[in-house]
């Protein structure tokens, strides 16, 4: 069995700096696991522990039923894919994909029948006797990964492989490694900075923060749900919208005011956000939830809004309005044929059993 389990583990450097804070992280047998975070948050870091490339600081790392802390990382059965392939320019696609067998003194018939079976899989069986230099990015990358199949390891690490592609590319291979684990059935934890790749990818997310475990969860769940502040904005295209704001009662109703704009608090919602009556708060909405008035039926009076379109991007399939309330500026995500001018003002509704608040201290999840 290949679980992979990190049980309160921490990286500090010689110079004091902690880049991993406390990371407990349980990953299933078969499972696909993405590590996702900005840049320097610590995930490669995490990454490179588990592969035995990174000395542990302080708590323990177990592949299968072994804890590995002390283990080579020749000997952890793992197999890792670079960010930047570290294909050997010397040697030909067939001998950097052997060079591992060879080392572990493989019989040759065993090794040309994996690389073989390898280059099968990855459509890359005409490449094997060329050089790295003769061929391209996305075909390095496949050579790369077919290095870590022939090893036939317990567990697969992937290193950020994909940054170094073309958007189309990165898209088709991102298909293709979706493709393979479907394929070889065993546990991959990958690491990249791609919410997208993140969301496409994973069985889980682990979203991640300055080295500290924000939310582990399914991607759906990671969206509709996120924990905190952070999640909500990290994951999505285009990120959640922030407003800061009050929430006030009047009557019998409850209302977000952001001092521009007014929209009322959906009843479901209200028990959760009574401590907050009267005090500031964070209002997050998602760019699909804010629709063109022109567009909807019968939409509650307080739910709809005046603002000002500043930029408008066509997306192709859909369109992204820049708007401002004067005091906020947000995102609205709308259909490809609604296209205000610049500078018009528009009548939006928010639909507001989607929208989330956050603890304006904390930037915790109310509700």
């Amino acid at each position: 069995m290949a679980q992979v389990s990190l049980q309160n583990v921490s990286k500090v450097y010689a110079n004091g700096m902690k880049v991993v804070h406390d990371f407990n992280l349980g990953i299933e047998n078969k499972e696909f696991m993405v590590l996702v975070g900005p840049s320097g948050c610590g995930k490669s870091t995490t990454l490179r522990m588990i592969a035995g490339l990174e000395e542990i600081t302080e708590g323990k790392v177990y592949i299968g039923n072994k804890m590995v802390n002390d283990v080579p990382a020749k000997d952890r059965d793992i197999a890792m894919v670079f960010q930047n392939y570290a294909l050997y320019p010397h040697m030909t696609v067939f001998e950097n994909m052997a060079f591992g067998l060879k080392l572990r003194r493989y019989p040759k018939a065993e090794i040309l029948q994996r690389v073989n079976e390898a280059a099968d899989i990855l459509g890359i069986r005409h490449l094997l006797n060329r050089k790295p230099r003769e061929i391209s990015g996305g075909e390095r990358q496949r050579v790369a990964v077919g290095r870590a199949i022939v090893r036939k390891p317990m567990v697969f690490l992937f290193d950020e492989p994909l940054s170094n592609l073309d958007a189309k590319l990165r898209v088709q291979m991102r298909t293709e490694i979706h493709k393979l684990h479907q394929r070889l059935q065993t546990t991959i934890i990958y690491v990249t900075h791609d919410q997208t790749e993140a969301m496409t990818m994973g069985d889980r997310i682990a979203v991640i923060q300055s080295g500290v475990l924000q939310q582990v969860a399914d991607p759906i769940t990671i969206y509709d749900r996120p924990r905190n502040k952070f999640v909500a904005g990290f994951i999505g295209t285009p990120p959640m919208n922030f407003m800061n704001g009050r929430l006030v009662r009047v009557k019998d109703k409850v209302y977000f005011d952001e001092g521009k704009l007014k929209v009322q608090v959906v009843e479901e919602m209200l028990k959760r956000l009574e401590p907050y009556a009267g005090k500031e708060i964070i209002f997050g909405i998602r760019s699909e939830d804010i629709y063109d008035k022109l567009f909807v039926s019968e939409a509650p009076g307080e739910n709809i809004v005046r603002v000002t379109c500043e930029v408008v991007e066509p997306m192709g399939s859909e369109v992204f309005l820049y708007l401002t309330t004067g005091k906020h500026t947000f995102i609205a995500r709308v259909g490809a044929h609604d296209r205000p001018k610049v500078n018009e003002d528009l009548d939006l509704v928010f639909d507001m059993s989607k929208v989330h608040f956050f603890d304006k201290d904390t930037e915790e999840t109310i509700v």
